[in-house]
């Protein structure tokens, strides 16, 4: 199996090759441990214009945003509150998301990710500005970055590098990370 590109906000690694030698991706269930349709905890899917996602929800909370499509929903009202406010977002009309959130992770992960959601829309901010404000160091904001389970909602798509665009593994990788960037400010220049 070939070196997978260093992880970025939530997202997953392959769990082998095709015949044609090509990725598989594991879907949001099976990444989840899950059979489908016995998920314990209520799930929304839509499509967006970088791919199709699913939100999950425990206790009123957003726990987990992956890309992939699980059949059966199960929403509740937070998810089609999610639906509604994700597809608002990416028709360029919501600019802050509005949702209880509870994604697991340490405290300096949680943090981490709470300094994320600061970054107004539009703008990005660098490693080591996010480490000046959350803590800890430039790499160790780009791990947590990796373990963001709620992308998109929680922005880790807003951290670059000091002489790039930095890393992004969910989605299409660096592709959806530039769709994101560009949608909230289509007159920046990317890195």
């Amino acid at each position: 199996m070939k070196m997978v590109p260093p992880r970025c906000c939530g997202c997953r690694v392959p769990i082998g090759r095709d015949e044609t030698g090509s990725d598989i991706w594991p879907d949001p269930v099976r990444r989840l441990g899950y059979e489908q349709g016995t998920l314990p905890v209520p799930w929304i899917s839509l499509h967006t214009p970088v791919g199709d996602i699913t939100v999950f929800e425990e206790d009123g909370a957003i726990v987990s945003l992956d890309w992939g499509w699980v059949a059966d929903q199960a929403p509740s009202p937070v998810l089609q509150r999610a639906r509604a406010q994700l597809h608002a977002y990416f028709d360029g009309d919501l600019r802050a998301f509005d949702l209880p959130l509870a994604p697991a992770g340490t405290a300096y992960r949680r943090g981490v990710w709470q300094a994320l959601c600061a970054i107004p829309y539009g703008e990005t901010r660098g490693y080591r500005e996010i480490a000046a404000t959350a803590g800890g160091s430039a790499r160790s904001v780009g791990q947590a970055n990796g373990h963001n389970p709620v992308p998109v909602i929680i922005p880790c798509h807003r951290v670059v590098a000091a002489t790039h665009i930095g890393g992004y593994s969910g989605g299409d990788g660096l592709q959806t990370k530039r769709w994101l960037l560009a949608l909230e400010n289509p007159n920046r220049t990317l890195l």
